[in-house]
């Protein structure tokens, strides 16, 4: 084989740009030998990744290229990808000279013919693809999958080994290589960042993700920011400031910045090579004087920049203008289609420029020479089984979550705050798991405000940084991330966590989660993509519990009152998304122990941390949850008739109002025959046909009858519930919700601006049943009353009318029902 390097219309003559380092007085790392071989290597990845770009057959060019072997629609980003193509064979020789357990993180957008390309050069991918042989044969269809009908997509997803980062949204890389290399202290996260990435929000800020890696029980983020200077068609902001600039900021990250810049292939390569094992170093002396001296110094984490030109061996010059270094070579750097057919000669030359010939065999196989460069099993990082976290999966060891039981002697006489019964539960689940180190709360600064502080009695948040003297709870090593005042993060680190075999939840303000609505969307695209993939191992599901929700924000107002996150969620697969909204604390439990025993589920759970009534023993709240909506039989009378209204409630506050609304009309129309619903599991009012969770007809008309009134209280938006059941026979559903009314109030009153106060929901019933006549209209004018005195009431003393504040449910309304035949505390079923 001739190891040639690239040919000379390739290589750049220009001078490297100013390094930290000089090349001229250096000891080589890389042997000629050893130098040549790698930069064949990125020949043929370059090869490939131009193929699966443009070619739909000749996949070696063994006949002169003709405008029917290209793509009729020429897809792709060709930009970055010669740039992470060289980043890849150079992780591939330091995970072979260390033995390095790392895998690869691919943040710029549209890399994906890299990716594929390097896994199908080191033999991952026709291990788990076996129609895509390594041969001719196997090169066509690779070429062909790529962008086209039925194949795969132009950036790195679930279908691509080795990855846990989706490639069409900028922005989480950091986060999700900082979540994957928590508690895997022997893993290094190898995580490329596009310079247009950089300009986001969250990327910005994950560079702060260093002040939380805990040297000792953690593995290593190595970032690469790849400096190629251009997006779509502008450049990049941090390839336009000064060198100084750019070592200053990342400086001022807290990382040890090192630069790689040039142009010239063997140059580039050397330069890397030293600056790989440089990095490498460093990363391990940071380990071992932490592992070896309990040292907690913060570490400055090395870097590394690599400025390269965009399209670096493409193109230079196509009709005139400028392509190579350029934002013209982002995407598809050559036009070749009926319309341009002097461009096929063109690529044709581009692509012999790499000299296959060398690199293949006849029969298309790699050479050997060149296939021994790449890591072998599972140190090949598109067979890392950290990048299939499925495999790596344990099972949370659980406590019984009935020992936190609230105790319920009957329907509304103890009050209790939901969500901190289940901090307790939590508190438990991280003691029982501080060995495995596989469970971990994360949220943007709110675990104590959202009343899950007994964490921090087994556990402490994690935090590299500097401490003063009253901080509270922050050590280099701990269960909680909750030191970061970004969502984004959060979500990220979470996702990181969960994709590479680990279990937790994210706990936020239900107003503020909106901030990761797409984040969300990602990791439920990424699960369902997952299910049709028989090799991706299910993962533990994301739980996010969303507490401070709409109903409990009497002193923030307007701004912290958004239930839309709900609305958001159901849109996507019903195989993946649950939503409960448990209305007590024992039902919150129950939830919460299914949802952390879960598989490839996005679990989204409403609760809150204000005391309100408890509803149901444990053994009851367990048969509710397990079957995820039911008839309380308790509140309601019409066990020997057919009910006059139904009554349903989602939600702890819908509960409250709901029931409050029907001991009024208990009260005072005692002859009225109502059936009270609550619902757990929202995706039951869905039907059986578009959810697995939802009611057959059959079973929602016995519940909520076909023809008969329904007064729902829920919990976000009215118009969600109507969107679930839409195609329900029963079109009398009457939903009182959030609509966008709020203020700086009291938490009835709240309600009260919302029309889900118990006031108005007597009214509603009453406005229903004409036949109730002239008791009725004396009912609703009392109603009408209670609101103006309630008025009155808070603009005077400030907080709500004593019978609203000190409202029980009356021990005389309540029905007897049979209880359990024997004890139900067990974990709720799917």
């Amino acid at each position: 084989m001739t190891t040639n390097t690239l040919t000379p219309e390739l290589v750049h003559n220009k001078p490297d740009a100013v390094n930290e380092r000089d090349l001229t007085t250096k000891t080589n790392t890389l042997t000629p030998e050893l130098l040549h071989t790698m930069n064949a290597y990125w020949r043929a990845a370059n090869y490939l990744s131009v193929g699966q770009i443009y070619l739909y057959d000749n996949p070696l060019l063994k006949e002169p290229l003709k405008l029917s072997h290209v793509k009729p629609l020429v897809v792709g980003h060709w930009g970055t990808t010669p740039g992470q193509n060289f980043i890849y064979v150079h992780l591939n020789r330091v995970i072979k000279k260390y033995d390095l357990d790392m895998f690869y993180i691919a943040g710029p957008g549209h890399g994906g013919p890299a990716i594929v390309g390097n896994v199908y050069l080191e033999g991952t991918w026709s291990e788990v693809y076996p129609n895509v042989t390594q041969d001719e044969a196997g090169l066509k269809e690779l070429f062909k999958q790529f962008s086209f009908p039925g194949g795969i997509s132009s950036h790195v997803a679930p279908t691509t080994p080795g990855s846990i980062h989706e490639g069409g949204e900028l922005g989480y890389s950091i986060s999700h290589a900082f979540g994957a290399a928590f508690d895997n202290p022997d893993l290094i996260v190898a995580c490329v960042v596009g310079d247009g990435e950089a300009e986001t929000g969250p990327l910005a800020t994950a560079w702060q993700s260093n002040k939380l890696l805990d040297p000792v029980t953690d593995g290593a983020v190595l970032p690469i920011l790849h400096l190629n200077g251009y997006k779509i068609s502008n450049p990049t902001v941090l390839a336009r400031i000064e060198h100084e600039e750019l070592d200053q900021f990342l400086q001022g990250c807290g990382w040890t910045p090192l630069f790689v810049e040039g142009d010239e292939p063997e140059k580039m390569h050397e330069l890397m090579a030293t600056t790989m094992d440089e990095a490498v170093g460093r990363i391990r002396q940071i380990q071992k004087n932490a592992r070896d001296t309990n040292d907690t110094t913060r570490a400055r984490w090395p870097m590394i920049v690599l400025k390269s030109p965009k399209g670096w061996t493409g193109p230079k010059v196509v009709d005139g203008l400028q392509i190579e270094g350029t934002f013209r070579a982002h995407q598809v750097p050559l036009l070749v289609d009926a319309d341009h057919p002097d461009h096929v000669r063109q690529l044709e030359s581009w692509m012999k420029s790499y000299k296959a010939e060398e690199l293949f065999d006849e029969s298309g196989r790699l050479i050997p020479e060149l296939a021994d460069l790449a890591p072998k099993g599972e140190r090949r990082m598109g067979a890392n089984p950290h990048a299939n976290g499925g495999i790596l999966l344990r099972d949370l060891r659980m406590p019984d979550f009935c020992v936190h039981a609230v105790n319920v002697p009957s329907p509304g006489a103890v009050n209790g705050q939901d969500t901190l019964v289940l901090g307790n539960f939590l508190r438990d689940v991280a003691k029982l798991n501080q060995d495995q180190r596989n469970f971990r709360v994360f949220g943007p600064d709110e675990t104590l405000s959202n009343l899950l502080g007994a964490v921090f009695e087994v556990t402490n948040r994690q935090w590299d940084a500097r401490t003063v003297k009253n901080d509270e709870f922050l050590a280099p090593a701990g269960r909680v991330l909750d030191s970061m005042l970004s969502e984004h993060q959060c979500e990220g680190w979470l996702e990181g966590y969960l994709l590479t075999g680990r279990h937790g939840l994210f706990n936020s303000y239900e107003a503020f989660i909106r901030i990761v609505d797409s984040m969300f969307s990602q990791h439920a695209k990424w699960l369902k993509v997952c299910l049709e993939l028989p090799w991706r191992r299910k993962i533990s599901s994301l739980n996010y519990l969303l507490a401070s929700h709409v109903w409990q924000q009497d002193h923030n107002g307007f701004t912290h009152q958004d239930p839309g996150f709900l609305d958001h969620v159901i849109n996507k697969k019903a195989d993946i998304v649950r939503v409960y909204l448990p209305p007590d604390a024992n039902c919150l439990l129950s939830v919460f122990d299914h949802c952390l025993r879960s598989r490839n589920y996005v679990n989204v759970v409403v609760a809150g941390k204000h005391a309100l009534p408890q509803w149901l023993t444990m053994d009851a709240a367990v048969i509710h949850c397990t079957k995820g909506i039911g008839i309380w039989q308790w509140a309601s009378n019409d066990q020997d008739a057919e009910p006059d209204v139904v009554m349903a409630c989602c939600g702890d506050t819908p509960t409250l109002e709901i029931l409050a609304a029907v001991s009024i009309l208990r009260e005072h129309l005692p002859e009225l025959k109502i059936r009270v619903i609550n619902v757990v599991d929202l995706m039951k009012l869905q039907s059986s046909s578009e959810h697995p969770h939802g009611l057959s007809e059959t079973d929602y008309d016995s519940l909520f009858t076909k023809d008969k009134h329904i007064i729902f209280g829920f919990h976000g938006y009215p118009w969600l519930v109507h969107r679930l059941t839409y195609r329900r026979t029963n079109r009398n559903l009457h939903v009182r919700g959030y609509k966008e009314e709020g203020t700086i109030t009291t938490a009835f009153d709240m309600r009260v601006q919302n029309d889900l106060d118990r006031f108005h929901l007597v009214q509603d019933v009453i406005d229903r049943l004409p036949h109730l006549g002239s008791k009725g209209a004396y009912l609703k004018q009392s109603m009408q009353d209670k609101l103006i005195e309630h008025k009155h009431y808070i603009d005077k003393h400030g907080e709500d009318l004593p019978e609203i504040r000190n409202w029980k449910w009356s021990q005389g309304e309540t029905q007897k029902a049979k209880p359990p035949a024997e004890k139900t505390c067990v974990p709720a079923s799917d």
